[in-house]
């Protein structure tokens, strides 16, 4: 794969963050149309947008590190290089959760409301952020035998070299596509408040579940599966709680 996208001079564009920053913008883009489409005010996603993603991007860099302490330990200098790759979207996710909720009582609304903005936005984020990590080799997949198979030739990759790798990045990849397909046709429907991000959250959760299966990276297990997978089923519990106690009883949208 490609981590550096060019370089002139001193001036150097990672192709991972090349990715993360497209990813981001789109997700912008998407928030703000669809806030106009659905009369709310688009400030109320720029807002979060800026605060969200600050702090998205601190804990899923925290949670790599974590993770890969034994490297970021002979270079914590490294740590500080986000831009080479290296985030997890749970570390993110966790550490969103508590910043959203701090900043969405700021603008009385609903908060499942923001939410079905805003899940569509961040799988397309995530299905182009993958091709960051695929770029830069990070969140590799375990050796493969198939003619799909990737190899990772740049020393400056995260994934190990010459070895036939599954492409877990482009799996990723299509399943986030695939998911945004799916909530974007559901928004166009006339569905209960709260019906995508419970969606997002199950299908998500599958997912990420079931590819998990095929990831090579050291990122820790326990009981035979891995944290990702742990995280990704407590999500899919959380999605069904929510949808049983609480959408069933909110309101259609028109």
């Amino acid at each position: 794969m490609y981590p550096v996208l060019f370089k002139i001079g001193p001036l150097t564009l990672h192709t991972y963050g090349f990715f993360v920053a497209l990813g981001f913008l789109l997700a912008l883009t998407w928030t703000h149309r669809e806030s106009l489409r659905q009369g709310l005010d688009p400030e109320i996603f720029h807002d979060l947008f800026f605060h969200v993603v600050i702090s998205a991007l601190l804990g899923a860099r925290i949670f790599y590190v974590a993770l890969n302490f034994s490297y970021f330990r002979q270079d914590p200098l490294a740590a500080l290089r986000l831009w080479e790759g290296g985030l997890v979207f749970y570390g993110g996710f966790i550490a969103a959760v508590p910043v959203f909720i701090w900043r969405i009582r700021r603008w009385q609304r609903p908060a499942l409301e923001i939410l079905d903005v805003a899940a569509p936005a961040l799988v397309l984020a995530q299905a182009v952020g993958r091709l960051g990590c695929l770029s830069s080799g990070c969140c590799y997949g375990k050796e493969c035998s198939s003619g799909f198979a990737i190899t990772f030739t740049s020393a400056i990759s995260h994934a190990p070299l010459h070895q036939a790798l599954h492409p877990v990045q482009i799996y990723h990849s299509l399943a986030d596509l695939t998911i945004f397909v799916v909530l974007c046709f559901l928004s166009q429907r006339s569905l209960r408040r709260g019906t995508l991000v419970v969606s997002y959250m199950v299908l998500y959760g599958i997912m990420r579940f079931t590819v998990e299966f095929w990831r090579g990276d050291p990122r820790g297990f326990l009981y035979g599966f891995s944290t990702s997978q742990w995280i990704s089923l407590a999500l899919v519990i959380c999605g069904l709680l929510l949808w049983f106690f609480k959408i069933v009883h909110e309101p259609k949208s028109v």
